[in-house]
């Protein structure tokens, strides 16, 4: 299973905008997840797609990379693991003592 960022998504589109999107360039897709902020369910424009298949995944990122959805030009790629973060402890300041 391939994992595909979809970047530079409209803010106004949803997971069935892009389910549509991938079907109209022929390309089946598992799962879609549009990424939004926690607090206000805002889309944060981008989101992730999983294929199953690796040529079709491939497929996708040939053609469908720079093509325009609501009016925004898409970036589809292939998804990288996510970076390990620092846990600071919360709050953004160092202690102070």
């Amino acid at each position: 299973m391939k994992k595909l960022f979809i970047g530079n998504l409209p803010y106004a589109a949803n997971e069935q905008d892009l389910q549509n999107f991938f079907a109209e360039n022929g390309i089946s897709i598992d799962t879609v997840t549009v990424m939004r902020d926690r607090f206000t369910g805002q889309a944060r424009g981008f989101g992730f797609v999983e294929i199953n298949d690796d040529a079709v995944a491939q497929k996708a990122c040939d053609n469908c990379h720079g093509k325009d959805l609501m009016g925004r030009t898409l970036v589809v790629n292939e998804a990288r693991p996510m970076a390990a973060r620092e846990a600071s402890g919360g709050g953004g300041r160092g202690r102070r003592y």
